[in-house]
């Protein structure tokens, strides 16, 4: 996209953040990779970061072990819009969310009311939570401390259809037709604070806001309450419900979107010379995340590690990257720092790549400036899934011990919750040892020397994984996932 406000800015060279940790002299275990003093990680388990539970509201359904079958075995979640009538507009295709229910969840009165981002945050927190091990009126929620437990899910776009509603009823109607929950579920905050009700949290409970950054933004600021002693538990992540007709027109009038409407399962291709923009999806992915002291003491399900994250901004321009990578290598190393993680212990990447020109080149750049050898880099790609080949064959990576991987290429770009449901992808990568294709790799840039998993799933053994998002006012994030070893 043409810049808006800016000149391209000059890459100065910045220093890198001195490490708060001392290495003590821990051998890499990546086997591509020459032997490297690992920095410390966090040992106290009062400040060590666990995940406990996962959810999920996706174009797969609302199960995450499903979701990821699904996600392996190639399965396209794009497809036409029929939610409203398309036909006008020169994209008129998305990864649409067909068939939710929120029975079991949501009372039928408050389900008719509630915009669909705060429908998939409150389903998809609850199904954390049972997948935690607590549920409400069960013994283990009554043991939750309330003052120590908080929400922190974000949204970009926050309740777009209640405010489209509420705009259009002002113009056709007048104002005494306009709904007295037009600006409670407009806002960005009413997510996290309906779930914290719900469940009776009363913890730190707020939202953030920072386009597809969002998801990791929150997961950060949610393991910071809990190392800084503020919180035992959070349920954090990201929700969005923005395919309807002024969020699909908003991308569009940015040229954001492929405009592939004869093929939309090949629409999303990130890295391949002839992308053309990205494919809108929806959704929300939360995770519950607990100082391992907590988790241990209630004898909860750990599913995985948090070891640390990072986030900053780009300061250049509204809706490109950086061609140089500049910010988001920092917040690479950045993150990787928090964690306690030298680079060569990194052997997954589940890259941002919306299939954007600008996007995913600034992304392969930023990833060489950290990680030297991209021989032994594997990327995968989320947003797509579709392609046209048997997804049953089965490759064992032992040869190749790194892989970088992009979900956008499965289930569209789902904006706020984007890194939520990419991180349920890397923490399931960690959890069963195969990693999903990234597909439409057809004619990929020469510029992307890293091993993409094109369209077939691989079986791999995750070290440590990261995740990266990124979102329109070069706001960056990354967070650091590992298998949970006591």
């Amino acid at each position: 996209m043409q810049s808006l406000l800016l000149p391209t800015a000059a890459a100065a060279p910045v220093a890198a953040p001195r490490s708060r940790r001392q290495p003590p002299g821990r051998v890499s275990v990546r086997a591509s990779a020459t032997a490297a003093a690992a920095p410390r990680r966090e040992t106290d388990p009062k400040k060590r970061v666990v995940i406990t539970g996962m959810g999920l509201v996706s174009v797969f359904g609302n199960d995450v072990d499903a979701y990821y079958d699904r996600l392996l075995a190639g399965e396209s979640g794009i497809g036409p819009i029929d939610r409203f009538d398309a036909s006008k507009f020169p994209t008129r295709f998305a990864g649409q969310i067909r068939g939710f229910s929120s029975e079991g969840y949501i009372d039928g009165k408050n389900d008719r009311r509630l915009d669909d981002c705060l429908r998939y945050c409150i389903v998809s927190g609850k199904k954390a939570l049972e997948a935690a091990g607590i549920t409400n009126g069960s013994k283990a929620m009554e043991k939750v401390d309330k003052a120590r437990a908080g929400v922190l899910v974000g949204t970009g776009m926050g309740g777009l259809q209640v405010f489209s509603d509420g705009v259009q009823n002002l113009i056709e109607k007048g104002h005494r037709k306009i709904t007295p929950f037009f600006i409670p579920y407009a806002i960005t905050n009413m997510a996290s604070a309906l779930l914290g009700m719900d469940i009776g949290f009363m913890g730190p409970n707020y939202s953030i806001s920072t386009a597809c950054a969002t998801s990791n933004y929150c997961f950060y600021a949610a393991a910071n309450h809990i190392r800084r002693g503020e919180a035992d538990i959070m349920i954090a992540g990201g929700t969005e419900a923005a395919i309807i007709p002024i969020g699909v027109g908003g991308f569009v009038a940015c040229r954001a979107l492929s405009q592939r409407n004869d093929d939309p399962k090949t629409a999303s291709r990130p890295w391949d010379k002839a992308r053309d923009g990205f494919v809108m999806g929806e959704g929300a992915g939360v995770l519950v995340m607990e100082s391992l002291e907590h988790a241990m003491k209630r004898d909860a399900p750990i599913i995985a590690e948090y070891l640390g994250g990072a986030v900053n901004c780009d300061a250049y321009h509204m809706t490109d990257p950086r061609s140089d990578g500049l910010g988001v290598s920092s917040c690479i190393k950045q993150s990787l720092e928090d964690a306690g993680v030298a680079p060569e212990e990194v052997n997954y990447i589940n890259a941002h790549a919306t299939s954007t020109l600008a996007g995913d080149l600034a992304e392969v750049n930023a990833i060489k400036q950290v990680f030297k050898d991209p021989s032994g880099i594997k990327i995968n790609a989320t947003k797509v899934l579709y392609a046209p080949i048997n997804f049953t064959s089965e490759i064992d990576s032992s040869s190749r011990p790194d892989l970088m991987f992009h979900l956008q290429s499965m289930i569209g770009h789902c904006l706020g919750a984007a890194g939520g449901l990419e991180a349920i992808a890397t923490i399931k990568a960690i959890t069963t040892g195969w990693v999903h294709p990234s597909i439409n790799q057809f004619n990929r840039e020469e510029a992307v020397e890293f091993d993409t998993v094109p369209n077939v799933k691989k079986q791999h053994e995750v070290n440590v994984g990261i995740s990266n998002s990124f979102g329109f006012g070069g706001h960056n994030s990354v967070v650091v996932f590992a298998p949970f070893k006591p």
